[in-house]
């Protein structure tokens, strides 16, 4: 069994933010990953452009360059990449941490890696920074278990000439919407609400709200899928059920944490406001001991905490372990 002062469980940017505090501090770290680093980003769509600008990813104090204003998912990864690099950290990729064990001082983080061997890290603390977006809302409905149904939406090539449902009108679901039209697939969107969301990127809104103005994008608002099936697909609409032709349905829905493995690991939620308890000035849970970093601090309120500000939690909770040690 290896020790260290802390295990981190996740090494996305706000991972990689704790693990560079910690260092600095002279705390020994392992980053544990379910997938490779920045794995949120990675999944991200090929062609994704961020909404900031590169200096709100930085970390660790090292410069972040892009060719334009707004970095694309291309660049993020080099950069941090060359981050970890830079600051040595040991990150074990593709290791599945299922469970945690032990109390504060002396916590036991139990892992599986790629290979199906087991791991066991003896630590004084944990930091949780897993971030959300391993975990899809699901649709549930009768079919949203169909190969066709695709929850994670990467590049639009693969479904030229096909009849595609979009569920969701934010921001991926507008940007698939768009990406898919313009590669030559039959778009639907559907969605429960009036329209496409307000809070959909200022150079997005207009572009797929014409589109579905001119008829080349077809659009069911105020409605929602009943069922799924291997060619069609049935609606619920303000003038009732529709079948509709249908080859793939991307559920652009949003993403939720693991409540089930916090609430196992004795991370206990405010039920008022959805969120978990957290010292405010430290981010150590209700669990002595363990910590919670970046978009796991907002529980289900996920559109809160992005990397621009979710990497100022490495500093915070590097400075109260060091403290502590």
């Amino acid at each position: 069994m290896e020790s260290f002062d802390v295990v981190v469980v996740g090494a996305g940017p706000t991972g990689l933010a704790c693990g560079i505090e910690l260092k600095r501090r002279g705390v020994s770290a392992v980053m544990l990953d379910k997938g490779c680093v920045v794995n949120s980003i990675y999944h991200y769509p090929t062609n994704l452009v961020f909404f900031t600008t590169p200096e709100l990813l930085e970390i660790g104090d090292i410069p972040m360059t892009s060719l334009n204003e707004k970095p694309v998912r291309a660049e993020a990864l080099k950069y941090y990449r060359r981050v970890a690099d830079h600051y040595a950290l040991d990150i074990r990729q593709y290791q599945i941490v299922d469970r945690i064990s032990g109390d504060d001082s002396a916590f036991i983080t139990h892992s599986t890696d790629s290979h199906g061997c087991p791991h066991e890290y003896l630590s004084k603390k944990v930091i949780l920074a897993m971030g959300y977006y391993d975990l899809p809302n699901r649709l549930d409905v009768p079919g949203d278990d169909l190969p066709k149904v695709i929850y994670y939406y990467k590049e639009p090539h693969p479904y030229y000439n096909h009849d595609v449902v979009v569920v969701g009108a934010k921001n991926s679901a507008a940007i698939a919407a768009l990406e898919l039209h313009w590669s030559g697939a039959r778009v639907t969107l559907v969605h429960r609400g009036d329209g496409i969301s307000p809070k959909v990127k200022y150079w997005i809104k207009p572009n797929i709200e014409n589109r579905i103005k001119n008829g080349e994008v077809r659009a069911f608002f105020r409605s929602k899928l009943l069922e799924i099936r291997e060619a069609s697909v049935i609606l619920s609409t303000p003038d009732g059920e529709r079948e509709l032709k249908n080859d793939f349905v991307f559920a652009m829905i949003g993403y939720r944490p693991d409540v089930g493995f916090l609430e196992a690991h004795g991370i206990r939620f405010d039920p008022a406001k959805a969120r978990p308890y957290t010292d405010p000035e430290t981010l150590e849970s209700g669990r002595k001991g363990m910590y919670l970093a970046g978009v796991l601090v907002a529980g289900m309120h996920t559109n809160e905490i992005f990397i621009e500000n979710g990497r100022f939690h490495g500093k915070k909770i590097a400075e109260a372990i060091a403290a502590a040690l």
